[in-house]
């Protein structure tokens, strides 16, 4: 049976060792990818906002804002309604009515410039204070991020952690791709057309940035094959493939074709979504080959 994502499969650990992290189920794994990508909504908004070069309305900010909300709170309200496997939310059991883990906390404490940045926006956004909000919206959506990976990797064995260097900036360009893929969406869906919302520079940034993410998880892969030396497995293989179909090729050919023609915003949406469901069978088959390593290394048998 597959484990739930708020359970930890692991052998018996020894007094001070931490268990091993179970690989999250599909449904956890999207609600994670969900939440990245509602994080770099947020960086991103919050970055233009207070650089001042974001696109004057107050819709305009309010769209992106809402959309980056939902995507972080869903798993929060699973976590709420004890669905089955979806009943932990940044290591914490709200519905248990136990404490907030402090991974918990930082997320919380993003809504609070979230709301400062929903109550500010007014079309112009030149506004002093609307500017430091957003800076605050991308520093604690950076920090909520930068918090988990790093909760992640304290609970992996000594040969598992060396695997995951890159993990931190991995999951911060993971969260630019895929927020901006969603941001483009959003202004697109607003103007009723692509280019208008798009432009060229910032299909060139989104391309830049899944080459960047490309580059780096292939060293990510490439760290764990030369620790763990058992074969990954034909189902491994298929699902990295699929991943990387979805991530990158998908999302990019989209890129490509709304560049050259107006394709619609329907391909827009393709490429965010295509994004999302890659990002969701990467970490799960990822994170499922560390647990595989951690569990091996706990045990005595080495990598």
């Amino acid at each position: 049976m597959q484990p739930s994502s708020d359970t930890q499969a692991c052998i018996p650990a020894s007094a001070g060792e931490q268990a091993c992290p179970a690989p999250p189920a599909y449904p956890a794994s999207l609600l994670r990818v969900l939440a990245l990508s509602g994080h770099g909504l947020w960086m991103l908004l919050g970055l233009a906002l207070a650089l001042g070069i974001y696109r004057v309305g107050r819709s305009e900010a309010l769209l992106p804002l809402a959309l980056g909300a939902v995507f972080i709170s869903t798993g929060l309200l699973a976590a709420c309604l004890r669905l089955p496997g979806l009943s932990e939310w940044h290591g914490w059991h709200p519905a248990r009515r136990s404490r907030p883990t402090r991974d918990a906390l930082l997320a919380l404490a993003a809504y609070l410039p979230m709301l400062a940045v929903g109550g500010l926006v007014r079309g112009d956004n030149a506004f002093w204070a609307t500017r430091v909000a957003g800076t605050a919206l991308a520093l604690c959506s950076a920090a909520s991020l930068a918090y988990t990976v790093h909760r992640y990797r304290r609970q992996l064995s000594s040969g598992a952690l060396r695997c995951t260097a890159q993990l931190p900036l991995s999951r911060m360009v993971a969260a630019w791709y895929a927020g901006g893929l969603w941001m483009w969406l959003c202004l697109a869906v607003q103007d009723g057309a692509v280019h208008p919302a798009g432009t060229r520079p910032w299909i060139m940034v989104l391309l830049v940035l899944a080459l960047l993410l490309g580059l780096i998880e292939g060293l990510r892969w490439q760290a764990l094959a030369q620790t763990d030396k058992r074969p990954a497995g034909t189902r491994g293989r298929t699902d990295r493939f699929v991943a990387a179909l979805f991530t990158y090729a998908m999302p990019s050919l989209a890129l490509l074709v709304v560049d050259l023609s107006d394709a619609g915003v329907p391909l827009v949406a393709l490429a965010a979504v295509s994004c999302l469901l890659g990002r969701a069978i990467e970490q799960r088959a990822y994170e499922g080959m560390l647990a595989r390593l951690c569990l091996a290394e706990r045990a005595g048998h080495g990598p």
